[in-house]
């Protein structure tokens, strides 16, 4: 047996190796852009920075656990921030003349109930999960000014505010509610897609639905729950949100949709489905948030920060594509 032979196998096994492991890689990246930016400014590795980069990422790492449910099985959702945009808004307005948990309750409601909109178009009249969800963008966009009026709604409640002005020391490190929430979310998630019967039919369906339905899985079940979980995922993320900034805001999270999907790609989630994980999300939306609280504080334009990040996501859909054309061949 010859070197190179020995060589291109050890190659095919490390390949192999990423595939079964997709999280691995956005934790490498995670690492490498933590020590970039230590060295490259003075203050990136205060705990307190790292607190607060965590926080940023808390409603867009949110969002990006519904979306990665969605996108294991083939789908997408475009309306997810505009959906818990005009979910804060209606918190931010019933709160102020009715009981803040009704209020509370009906904007997780409206996520859920947008979820059960999506996915009932999706599986009994079979549209593409991307027109429906860039129309129902859009609706939900006018939607948002149209309750707003224009005006910001604030916030002064302290259970819509609760996320993110309640907090505790761990090792030193300020933690908020909201980043336990979080952290508790995606140790459920990632449970319920391992450990159950129900995780198993979502990979299932993502990588082939018709093999899915011929061994005896209910797919149109499968996909109207993961949009029904996933909307519950956006209604929890609008809680987030107004911890975060106490105003209800049309304008906010304009880029919430593409940022999510961004953590989702970079957290090694295929758009093809049925090969992802949450962990791998949860690491793709703290690169989002390094890289963005990095560049910032070396003081590169907003501008140039977009462009590292779609230059990011690029690469991660070409590395995806590649990555399955070897798996299949």
């Amino acid at each position: 047996m010859t070197s190179a032979t020995v060589n291109n196998r050890e190659r095919e096994t490390l390949g192999e190796f990423f595939l079964r492991a997709p999280a691995v890689g956005p934790a490498l990246a995670l690492v490498v852009a933590v020590v970039v930016f230590s060295f490259a400014t003075d203050t990136f590795f205060d705990l307190d920075n790292l607190s607060t980069v965590v926080q940023q990422s808390l409603v867009v790492g949110t969002l990006a656990l519904g979306q990665t449910l969605i996108i294991l099985i083939a789908g997408i959702d475009l309306s997810n921030a505009s959906s818990m945009v005009v979910a804060t808004l209606v918190m931010a307005k019933l709160a102020a003349v009715t009981n803040v948990f009704f209020a509370l309750l009906a904007g997780v409601v409206l996520t859920v109930v947008v979820g059960l909109f999506i996915g009932t178009l999706a599986t009994r009249i079979k549209l593409p999960a991307f027109i429906i969800t860039l129309g129902t963008f859009t609706g939900l966009t006018a939607v948002a000014k149209l309750i707003a009026g224009g005006q910001a709604v604030p916030v002064s409640d302290g259970l819509l505010t609760w996320l993110g002005t309640k907090r505790y020391l761990f090792g030193g490190i300020p933690i908020t509610y909201g980043m336990t929430l979080a952290l508790l979310m995606f140790l459920a998630v990632w449970y319920a897609l391992t450990k159950t019967a129900w995780g198993k039919h979502v990979y299932a369906v993502g990588n082939a639905p018709e093999s899915a339905r011929l061994s005896g899985i209910k797919v149109n079940r499968t996909v109207l729950s993961v949009y029904l979980v996933a909307g519950l995922c956006f209604g929890i993320a609008a809680w987030q949100a107004l911890g975060r900034t106490p105003n209800a805001d049309p304008n906010q999270f304009q880029l919430g949709n593409l940022d999510s999907i961004t953590a989702v790609v970079l957290g090694g989630t295929s758009l093809f489905g049925g090969r992802g994980s949450v962990l791998g999300t949860l690491f793709g939306a703290l690169v989002v948030a390094v890289l963005r609280s990095g560049l910032t504080q070396m003081g590169v334009d907003g501008n140039y920060q977009d462009l590292a990040t779609g230059a990011l996501l690029i690469a991660a859909v070409v590395v995806d594509r590649i990555a399955r054309r070897q798996q299949q061949s």
